[in-house]
């Protein structure tokens, strides 16, 4: 946020509340994540009727006997659905007292259970890094904003309120306050495992128009567009050692026909930080960072009968620089850069159109940089952004295949043998025109440019212009 308001003034944790959070439960946390692979099976299998879902022993042994490969699901359920589910086995851990490093076993856990006995499809390469790497992002975030609505010394429709949201946010976590007690038992304490965090968030609606270039087709479809921005922890406490003390939400919704509802999701949480300078005008920051980035667009029309961009980023990690200061005449400035290695990625393939996934699956790493600034104390202010992803698809499909009639159950493959790059780049100013009401402008330009082994590389533009009205909590 370029500019950021407390919802409420930050208090710190209870001593005895974080004694009684991070008392370990190992079997509870442990039947949890299996239960989990357990109903979802069974949804599956006597409700959806899911051909994969018809398991037996046979079906076992064959999982363990072919290994992992890499899967063909559509982009929304391996860089979406899987790291929320990975998300649940993630606060079995995490709501039964293990901390962030901790939790992500039952994450990696789980996932395994589900990829070797819980389907009969083969485990897949993909959703084991993806499931609990990813579910770690979300799930350490959905934890926090779910301890922020807990107060244990409420009673009534008020308390109801509270557990309900708590539960809602992380489902795992509120079943867990359930079969405990905790959901109705009252104490003097809040039993806030960290307290009451210095949060901003921010609402903002409006119209939305995506644009989009390819091969000298142009294309333009309008409609609405809902984000929700969110900042947890102060950027500039740089000494924290605790994962997630800070981080950043985003999320973007389309009201767009023909578009994805999930256009976009990221995620970054600081794992350790390390002040270098802290005085009265300049602060600058070493941190260790996770990162989590989804973006998502369908095919416009049939003028432009492609996807202007998909990008699924479930499993990052890096290091970043932060620097603020402090300018004459009621100016502030800063500055983030950040270096990423990417352990699993995807983005949009022209040529792979195997069952439900038309990306490539890819490892590599990123670049990101920005600045805001701000003026007048936070009336006006200016941001910019540019991320850069270059991921490699290393293991492709021999030359020659027809992927229209290849058993995409056995192909084993990342998706076309090809080096991609692809860039977003944003721009956006934001004028306060009443109290915390903002008025926003922006833009975001994507660009994706592909070497392929086997055909011709292929460069693409996408052009998103928002106007929005902004509402800061």
């Amino acid at each position: 946020m370029a500019i950021k308001y407390s919802v409420i003034a930050p208090v710190a944790p209870d001593s005895v509340d974080v004694a009684r959070g991070e008392k370990r439960h190992f079997w509870r946390a442990a039947a949890t994540v299996g239960g989990l692979n357990i109903g979802l099976w069974a949804f599956d299998r006597y409700v959806q009727h899911g051909d994969f879902s018809y398991i037996s022993l046979r079906t076992i042994r064959n999982n363990f006997k072919k290994g992992f490969i890499w899967d063909n699901d559509r982009l929304g359920t391996n860089m979406f659905l899987h790291p929320y589910n990975g998300n649940l086995f993630y606060n079995a851990g995490r709501a039964n007292g293990f901390n962030y490093w901790q939790s992500g076993l039952f994450a990696l856990g789980g996932s395994w259970m589900w990829e070797m006995f819980m389907e009969r499809e083969y485990p897949s390469t993909n959703d084991v890094i993806a499931t609990p790497i990813g579910g770690m992002a979300i799930g350490e975030v959905l934890f926090r904003i779910s301890d922020t609505m807990i107060d244990d010394r409420t009673v009534g429709w008020e308390r109801f309120e509270r557990e309900a949201g708590a539960f809602i946010l992380s489902p795992v976590r509120g079943f867990t306050r359930i079969i405990t007690g905790d959901a109705w038992r009252r104490r003097p304490t809040s039993g806030q495992l960290f307290g009451t965090p210095d949060v901003g968030i921010e609402f903002s609606g409006g119209a939305r128009v995506l644009s989009f270039t390819h091969r000298k087709v142009s294309d333009t479809r309008l409609g609405g567009a809902v984000e929700f921005n969110m900042e947890y922890g102060n950027r500039y406490e740089g000494e924290s050692k605790k994962p997630y003390d800070y981080f950043t939400l985003r999320a973007g919704l389309n009201l767009i026909n023909r578009q994805p509802f999930l256009s976009r999701l990221n995620i970054m949480g600081r794992l350790m930080a390390e002040e270098l300078v802290d005085n009265n005008v300049d602060h600058l920051s070493l941190g260790l960072y996770q990162y989590f980035d989804y973006y998502d667009s369908d095919t416009i029309s049939s003028l432009a009968a492609k996807c202007p961009y998909k990008l699924g980023v479930p499993a990052s990690v890096g290091g970043g620089l932060l620097y603020r200061r402090f300018l004459p005449g009621k100016l502030a400035f800063d500055a983030f850069g950040h270096v990423n290695a990417v352990v699993l990625g995807a983005i949009l393939s022209d040529h792979y159109m195997v069952d439900e996934r038309n990306y490539n699956l890819a490892m590599g790493y990123s670049v990101k940089g920005g600045f805001n600034l701000v003026f007048g104390r936070n009336k006006f202010s200016i941001r910019a952004s540019q991320d850069f992803y270059r991921l490699f698809t290393f293991k492709g499909y021999a030359r020659g295949i027809d992927l229209t009639k290849v058993d995409y159950r056995t192909l084993n493959a990342q998706g076309d043998k090809s080096t991609a790059s692809f860039g977003v780049t944003e721009f956006s100013v934001n004028l306060r025109v009443w109290k915390r009401l903002f008025l926003s402008m922006g833009m975001e330009y994507y660009f994706r440019t592909t070497h392929y082994r086997d055909y011709p590389n292929v460069r693409s533009l996408s052009l998103v212009e928002r106007m929005m009205v902004t509402w800061k909590l």
